[in-house]
């Protein structure tokens, strides 16, 4: 995150100023288009495992988060106006990150070309993204200069902290560098959400930061209203914004496919090991692992069946497992029997695992 020194209010007011004029010169309001054959245009969905599968080569370079926001924002205004296949989507995608790079990193840091292609393993060669970067600049007429979300976050989060500049170290216990940071990291999660498209950047960063605020801040009404007061935003507009936000925060996203059926069945309480006999030496470590793997999961395990049933032979008959079964339910209730000393049928000389029960009388 690039690093710069603090700023004033007049200072503030003026960025903000800049960026929402810029902001509505190049705004356009997001149509969604028209579902089609799955080689003709790029659905939604694969647009944002594009955004996602950005994100993880921007994490694993390590680079400004300028970079991936400005390259997420050239490629929605690429992808707009036009009809894209998706077999191209990855070349598209690298290129924009390598526009991205070139414009918000120090020359010194931008990878080049034949490293990015390799490491990110878009399937593309140099040559070819070459072509489709200036297929993207003739498109959006070599303007790449826009403002982001992330442009509107910092702005906002800046206002906040000269407002109230000991709010974060009081309720969260962060700094204000980590509360951005962490910030960032859930703006670059709704940048993944295509359905946030039609909520402008600055409504999105307004969205997510006072939503954050309600968390966080006991004043945080006192300075949402502010912030709407110097950006001339509409309170239904912010409302939208935050309901949209929460959602997508809210949605949880499995790295399973999306038709996967989870079944629930809740596990066995497992046999004492000190009725497993000689078994209990070899079946213990195993079902501690299991109860171990259990704490993390336990839905995504098979159900547990009780040890005792783990000394009948997997490939016996149903009638066998019938009358283990049975003999487990009877010695149950032999065991019962002889704690009341209600077993009348006890051999002479057997010892009895707990004495007979005898009246208290008087000493």
């Amino acid at each position: 995150m690039k690093l710069f020194q603090p700023w004033g209010r007049q200072r503030l007011a003026f960025l903000l100023e800049k960026a929402a004029s810029r902001e509505a010169r190049m705004w356009t309001v997001y149509v969604p288009k028209k579902p089609s054959s799955q080689d003709a245009d790029v659905s939604p969905a694969q647009r944002d495992e594009a955004v996602r599968w950005l994100t993880a080569l921007h994490s694993d370079l390590r680079l400004y988060p300028e970079t991936l926001a400005l390259a997420v924002s050239v490629l929605d205004r690429f992808l707009a106006p036009i009809k894209a296949r998706p077999k191209y989507l990855r070349c598209i995608a690298i290129a924009c990150f390598f526009l991205a790079a070139k414009t918000c990193e120090e020359d010194e840091c931008v990878p080049s070309l034949k490293e990015l292609a390799a490491s990110s393993e878009c399937g593309c060669s140099p040559s070819e993204i070459l072509r489709m970067e200036r297929i993207i600049l003739d498109k959006l007429n070599w303007d790449l200069h826009t403002a982001t979300a992330l442009d509107f976050l910092h702005i906002f989060h800046a206002m906040v902290v000269s407002c109230r500049s000991g709010f974060l170290d009081s309720s969260s216990g962060l700094n204000p560098s980590q509360h951005l940071a962490r910030l960032t990291q859930r703006l670059n999660i709704c940048l993944a959400d295509h359905t946030l498209l039609q909520l402008r950047g600055s409504m999105l960063a307004l969205g997510l930061l006072t939503l954050e605020l309600e968390s966080c801040c006991p004043d945080w009404l006192v300075l949402t209203i502010d912030l709407l007061r110097r950006t001339q935003i509409d309170s239904s507009e912010l409302i939208r914004s935050r309901e949209l936000v929460a959602r997508s925060l809210s949605t949880p996203r499995a790295s399973l496919p999306p038709n996967t059926v989870y079944i629930y069945q809740p596990l066995q309480n497992p046999v004492p090991t000190r009725q497993l006999g000689t078994l209990g030496a070899s079946v213990q470590p195993q079902a501690a692992a299991e109860e171990e793997r259990s704490d993390s999961c336990p839905t995504l395990l098979p159900p547990r069946r009780p040890n005792r049933l783990q000394k009948v032979t997997l490939r016996c008959k149903a009638s066998t497992k019938r009358k283990v079964e049975q003999m487990d339910v009877d010695d149950f209730y032999d065991g019962i029997k002889r704690l009341y000393n209600e077993d009348a049928a006890v051999q002479e000389g057997a010892s009895s695992p707990c004495p007979p029960l005898q009246r208290v009388g008087p000493s």
